[in-house]
């Protein structure tokens, strides 16, 4: 998968992406709700599972944003990557600890959905925080909490963590006044993504979960 470099002479957000590296180290989490109940209905009268069709959503959202999928190559040099594959977590039930496995992203939902129930069977018993080998260095975090429906959350990874990729969690969703809702939060450094990208990043999200007719088929 192809890697580009940003052109810092010509990059809008030069100035910025400078700012936030040398002098303001800082991310910042943005939590929403996420509308899922047609969705949520489709899925049931499909019997599909949820969590590999929120990861299909989830991973098309960021690779339809540039900003979503930002890294530095071996020279630390700023750049994006053409697609990012989704690393998430699976449950152990019996020990209650996770491990952290990967699957190549495809925008054919069930090509996708598929391999991600494959990787998702073939990987849950086999113990360890990284467990399926072979991660490609264009991945997206991605955690489930399906424990707790939560109204915000924040991590305390240090600014100075060269990572520069988002980190994506979702809840429990419930129902509440007729919809049911999803509670989706997403971690962003700063230097490379402002409130605006996030935002349309989140809108993205919500939008493709709405309009499930067009890419479930």
């Amino acid at each position: 998968m192809a890697f580009h470099l940003i052109d810092m002479e010509t990059w809008e957000r030069q100035e910025h992406y400078q700012y936030y590296q040398t002098q303001v180290h800082t991310g910042y989490t943005l939590t929403v709700n996420m509308k899922i109940t047609t969705l949520l209905n489709e899925l049931k009268r499909r019997k599909l599972r949820f969590y590999p069709t929120f990861l299909y959503i989830t991973a098309t959202a960021v690779n339809q944003h540039r900003e979503m999928r930002m890294d530095r190559n071996e020279n630390q040099a700023l750049g994006y990557w053409d697609q990012c594959n989704p690393s998430y977590t699976i449950f152990h039930s019996d020990d209650h600890t996770f491990s952290d496995i990967w699957t190549l992203y495809s925008a054919d939902f069930s090509t996708f959905y598929r391999n991600c129930v494959q990787d998702m069977e073939c990987w849950q018993e086999v113990k360890g925080i990284k467990t399926k080998p072979g991660r490609p260095d264009n991945f997206t975090p991605i955690s489930c909490l399906p424990w707790l429906s939560y109204g915000s959350m924040s991590y305390d990874t240090p600014m100075t963590a060269p990572m520069l990729f988002p980190v994506i969690l979702f809840g429990r969703y419930e129902s509440k006044d007729g919809e049911v809702l999803l509670p989706f939060s997403v971690h962003v450094q700063h230097s490379v993504a402002d409130g605006y990208h996030t935002a349309m990043f989140l809108q993205t999200v919500q939008r493709l979960a709405d309009t499930y007719a067009n890419w479930m088929v």
